[in-house]
């Protein structure tokens, strides 16, 4: 069985960690608005790889993430949180928006009649392993502090960029990430903002570095790293994430870990 490797641009035989089992880990939508039937290309992908390797004998250990909270409107992390503006603009709670979105999301899933995952983790329900991995990247020298958040210091890794291709000193600020002076290199990005007096948040949590909520790109890591362990077969998910987020997590994972994240 052979499958393209978007880390190394090409075509390889696919040979899982353990003969008999694949880890897969797939990035779910963010609970805040209806997916759209060009969102479900990519879980109608991870259903067509899943099938494919049970038809070839392996058990598929298979998990799906739902961000219900951390995701910001634009990839600096700056804005509004997409749950809780959902929930001013609806007039309802933030746990009404992801609890509503995600009956939806998980209604349009069976109707397309794709193969759940062993298990669907919320963002919300892995809180002390983020702050935890967080914790883990700062003592390892990962991690500096400003007036908004913790934030991972992308020059500290060697291989950043390695999946899209672009590193660090690559990214123009304004394109897809907008100016933040306080940031020392424009790709850096945050693992926890902090909570301010001016907005008023319903989903926020304390930490070792102030009142607030974890950073995107984070959920992910701990999430898979907690269900699936530290090194995986597949991960997979929408082709725009792979410019941000996924090299993000491959950032934050392999930092941490001190191995290689996915194969």
């Amino acid at each position: 069985m052979k499958l393209y490797n978007s880390l190394y641009k090409k075509i390889i035989e696919f040979k899982p960690i353990n003969e008999k089992e694949v880890t897969m880990y797939a990035c779910g939508p963010t609970v805040y608005k209806d997916a759209h039937i060009g969102n479900f290309r990519t879980y109608a992908l991870s259903d067509i790889l899943y099938r494919t390797l049970v038809y070839f004998g392996y058990k598929v250990k298979f998990v799906m993430n739902l961000t219900d909270v951390g995701h910001l409107v634009n990839d600096a992390d700056t804005g509004e949180d997409k749950i809780e503006k959902s929930a001013k603009e609806q007039g309802k709670t933030a746990q009404e928006i992801a609890n509503y979105y995600t009956d939806l999301f998980l209604k349009d899933y069976e109707k397309l009649n794709l193969t759940k995952p062993i298990k669907f983790t919320k963002a919300t329900s892995y809180i002390d392993q983020q702050i935890s991995l967080i914790s883990d990247l700062e003592s390892k020298g990962y991690t500096y502090k400003t007036s908004d958040g913790i934030y991972y210091d992308t020059s500290k890794f060697q291989s950043y960029g390695q999946l899209s291709g672009l590193h660090s000193e690559d990214i123009k600020e304004g394109a897809r990430v907008k100016i933040n002076p306080e940031k020392k290199n424009p790709a850096d990005f945050a693992l926890w903002k902090f909570s301010t007096k001016q907005e008023e948040r319903q989903q926020e949590w304390d930490s070792p570095w102030g009142v607030g909520f974890p950073g995107w790109h984070i959920e992910c890591s701990a999430m898979c790293l907690s269900e699936l362990g530290e090194t995986i077969d597949i991960h997979i998910g929408a082709e725009d994430l792979k410019m941000v987020h996924h090299q993000n997590e491959i950032a934050q994972s392999e930092a941490s870990t001190g191995k290689k994240f996915v194969k």
